[in-house]
């Protein structure tokens, strides 16, 4: 007995179809027009197939979404892009068809002649689909709004495709520290990548409906007007970010995707698709060309060029949103609602804007200007929760940067002010949720990182924060786990592999460390916070030579006191004391609210009283610290410090109090051991000094920065 064809499988005979100078062979799935083959998706090619077993026979509309899609809330404007598809496939015209009839509201109809000898069979069958895919090639058309609800869409060559405009933009500067706003996506590597299968020619791809949004390019004029662009693309990521069954990798700056195209760009990120665009803005109109674009052929998946006023621009971000997510899932959650509704925070431009200006702020890190850019946004709109997040978020920067009471309580008022607008906001919870991580606060802490952990555009940042409580709790093996199911969450993460490096530093694992530095750099080698760590690492694991070689990198893209700071110490274990003071100093400048800086310039200074006097770094280090330790009672080394900071300063009444809790907390033991070492030898008992550098060895703290310790030497603790 014969097996029945389904649309999209062959049976036991080879089924195919000819018509003009077009070839379908069901069981190749191949569709070749005039020996050129055509690619479509695999729900195209089984609607095709489809209305050519009924040839000339009307196929309702509803039966071939239950066929095909199985009419699982899929609504009718799926089945018109897909035709749409086949048609640009065919180089059928809507207008005057040779090929695909369209019966308005009823269906469609194959209306081509089929050769005699390739009439579909009798036997034929519907309804399995192909898992193969197979990307149609669009080409890109010009409107003015308002908008078609599903647009036709016609040929694009390859050859226009590798020509069409790539994205281009200066080289922006990021924040000193991970503005958590940049990990909205947040990556899968190799640690966690299996869910990646190998596809032909040996590129990884997504076995998900899966996307990069890139940062947009402005095309206008003013060299100022990037935030405008830069500020919709951001938009626009975490928009998709929160459409459940869309994977969307973390964004990446304009200098991490330059010159990329996007075959290069899903295989480093592991997605199916980018989406790309350019801005030009002149006086009140804006032209925004938009392409999705496929990264296994590299053709494109669709394009469009929107012309209006400024005041249109929410309703192209949402007809762009709309369109990827109806071709990459077929089907818009809530009818495009939610996606509408995030991509319109507000009914003022010009707050818009004036948003748009604060989130580039956040983008390069600086706090202040983001605050006020806020602001005046809340001044045009005052119920724009987006904009009082914004203020949270600034909040929070500023917090981690000064380490204060004062500060803590101005950020968690802004985030609470902003949960009150708009309780729903995930990226508000994770705010709190680091709020009070940081506080010491665990309890609360995980309460808002579970409840933000549903929320698709911050999931993976929330189980990042999750895993960092289980750090501060010696939870070691359980935060790596987190760290791993963070990273499945969000394919490109580089921002969980620099905190996974973080905690393996924390607990002594510096290989680790090492290893999980380089997985983030590999994809945002941008970042000169992240070279600094990775030099700071190989420091501690006593290769100097690598770890010069990063920090030099780290301050030729942006000069950073962590950089100067490591590269101070570098010079230090040379003994040249005074270059390594000056160093120190610039460090200060660089960051004047962190305490190491300062703390290391004492340590420089007694080594070379003639560069300056010790007890007034000290005094500035040990001024910082208290405000600090007050906020994170669970920071040993931070602790330790303090205590060698008291001990210069002739404080010695709580030191060795200090020195217990720190060694108590059992993280960072290494460099806890190294620093009450230090503290034990200025308090004369070298005994438990003596202990101290035997732990820090037996803790993997390199030689280096033992035995050229100017402290420990001229006590003959270490070796010389």
């Amino acid at each position: 007995m014969d097996t029945l064809r389904t649309a999209g499988q062959g049976g036991p005979t080879a089924e195919s179809y000819r018509f003009d100078d077009i070839v379908v062979d069901a069981t190749a799935h191949v569709l070749l027009r005039a020996g050129v083959p055509q690619t479509v998706e695999p729900k195209a090619f089984s609607v095709l197939l489809i209305l050519l077993r009924r040839a000339g026979e009307l196929v309702g509309r509803d039966d071939l979404l239950d066929q095909v899609w199985g009419h699982r809330h899929v609504t009718p404007g799926v089945l018109t892009r897909v035709i749409a598809q086949l048609r640009s496939a065919l180089g059928d015209d809507s207008h005057h068809p040779r090929y695909i009839q369209t019966q308005h509201a009823l269906g469609y109809r194959f209306i081509g002649e089929l050769l005699a000898d390739e009439a579909p069979p009798e036997e034929a069958g519907s309804g399995a689909v192909p898992s193969a895919p197979a990307i149609a090639r669009p080409q890109a058309t010009t409107v003015s709004a308002p908008v078609p609800e599903t647009p036709e869409i016609h040929p694009h060559a390859a050859a226009e495709a590798a020509a069409s405009e790539r994205l281009h933009a200066e080289v922006a500067r990021h924040a000193r520290r991970w503005p958590w706003l940049l990990a909205a996506g947040v990556l899968v590597a190799a640690a966690v990548a299996t869910w990646l299968p190998q596809w032909r020619g040996g590129a990884l791809h997504a076995a998900e409906p899966s996307i990069a949004v890139l940062p947009f390019t402005t095309l206008s004029d003013r060299t100022d007007d990037r935030y405008f662009a830069e500020g919709l693309a951001t938009e626009m990521h975490s928009a998709l970010a929160g459409v459940h069954g869309l994977k969307v990798a973390t964004w990446l700056p304009p200098d991490a995707v330059k010159g990329a195209d996007a075959k290069t760009m899903g295989e480093r990120l592991g997605v199916a698709t980018v989406l790309d665009a350019s801005v030009r803005r002149d006086h009140d109109r804006v032209r925004i060309s938009a392409r999705l674009s496929d990264t296994r052929t590299g053709y494109t998946l669709w394009s469009r060029t929107y012309e209006h006023d400024v005041a249109d621009v929410f309703a192209t971000q949402s007809d762009i949103a709309q369109q990827v997510v109806t071709a990459l899932i077929g089907v818009l959650p809530d009818s495009g609602e939610g996606l509408r509704r995030r991509l319109h925070p507000t009914q003022n431009v010009a707050a818009f804007d004036a948003y748009l200006r604060g989130v580039q702020s956040l983008l390069v890190g600086e706090s202040d200007n983001a605050i006020a850019s806020f602001r005046t946004a809340l001044d045009g709109d005052s119920s724009f929760a987006r904009a009082q997040a914004g203020i949270c978020q600034a909040e929070i920067d500023r917090f981690e940067a000064m380490r204060g009471a004062d500060a803590f309580d101005n950020a968690r008022l802004a985030c609470e002010r902003a949960q009150k607008m708009d309780p729903t906001m995930g990226t508000v919870k994770l705010a709190l949720g680091d709020l009070y991580r940081v506080r010491g606060e665990l309890r609360r802490a995980r309460e808002f990182y579970t409840s933000a952990k549903d929320d698709p555009e911050v999931a993976s940042n929330a189980i990042v924060g999750l895993a960092e409580l289980e750090s501060v709790q010696g939870h070691h093996e359980r935060a790596i786990e987190l760290f791993g199911k963070a990273l499945q969450v969000s394919p490109g993460n580089a921002y969980a592999w620099s905190t996974m490096a973080w905690e393996q530093y924390q607990n002594d694992d510096l290989p680790a460390a090492i290893e999980s530095s380089k997985r983030a750099l590999e994809l945002r080698p941008e970042r000169s916070v992240l070279w600094a760590a990775l030099g700071f690492y190989h420091l501690t694991n006593g290769d100097t030579a690598e770890s010069e070689k990063a920090l030099q990198q780290s301050n030729a893209l942006e000069p950073n006191y962590a950089a100067t700071a490591n590269l101070a110490t570098l010079k230090y274990q040379t003994g040249d004391y005074a270059a390594a003071a000056a160093m120190y100093r610039q460090a200060t400048q660089l960051d004047p609210g962190d305490f190491y800086p300062w703390g290391y310039l004492g340590d420089a200074l007694i080594a070379d009283p003639s560069a300056g006097n010790a007890r007034d770094a000290f005094r500035e280090a040990a001024t910082r610290a208290r405000r600090y330790t007050a906020v994170r009672h669970d920071d040993a080394k931070a602790i330790a410090a303090l205590a060698w900071y008291l001990t210069n300063l002739d404080e010695r009444d709580d030191v060795q109090n200090l020195m217990r809790r720190a060694e108590s907390l059992g993280t960072a033991k290494g460099e806890v051991a190294l620093l009450n070492a230090q503290t034990w030898t200025a308090l004369g008992d070298r005994e438990n000094a003596r202990r101290c550098v035997e732990t820090a060895r037996a803790n993997g703290i390199g030689a280096a920065l033992i035995d050229t310790n100017y402290v420990l030497r001229r006590a003959g603790l270490a070796r010389q």
